[in-house]
């Protein structure tokens, strides 16, 4: 598998995942002028913007611990630009991380981490 079609596998397992948790997805793969956003959901009342990371092992280091200052930065400049587009401005929302990995019998082991991250210092970019 390569490294392409090992993330569309991890996003679809995070998908399935959270779906099972009574996610509601809104969105796969939004795309704006800064990027993406793997997955955009609702948990009850709550805007979710899901950051997916699949790796084939921890060898390298776990998953999120590719997720620095400037890709949350980043991530939270296109929630922004979402919540603007959609007019969404008093939807109470967060950004969690779902880390992916396939496990020894082929089944995927999954990290779910709501909160992962915050905006800093109350900055929107609206």
């Amino acid at each position: 598998m390569n490294r392409i079609e090992l993330g569309r596998w991890g996003e679809r397992q995070a998908r399935d995942y959270l779906e099972d948790q009574g996610f509601v997805i809104r969105e796969k793969n939004y795309r704006c002028k800064l990027g993406e956003i793997d997955i955009i959901a609702l948990d009850g009342g709550c805007l979710v913007f899901v950051e997916v990371k699949t790796r084939t092992s921890a060898a390298y280091g776990f998953p999120i611990e590719a997720i620095g200052r400037r890709k949350q930065e980043k991530y939270i400049q296109m929630a922004s630009i979402y919540i603007k587009e959609k007019g969404l401005y008093e939807a109470p929302f967060r950004f969690d991380v779902v880390e992916v990995m396939p496990g020894r019998s082929g089944q995927p082991m999954l990290n779910h981490i709501p909160n992962a991250f915050q905006s800093v210092g109350g900055r929107y970019y609206l």
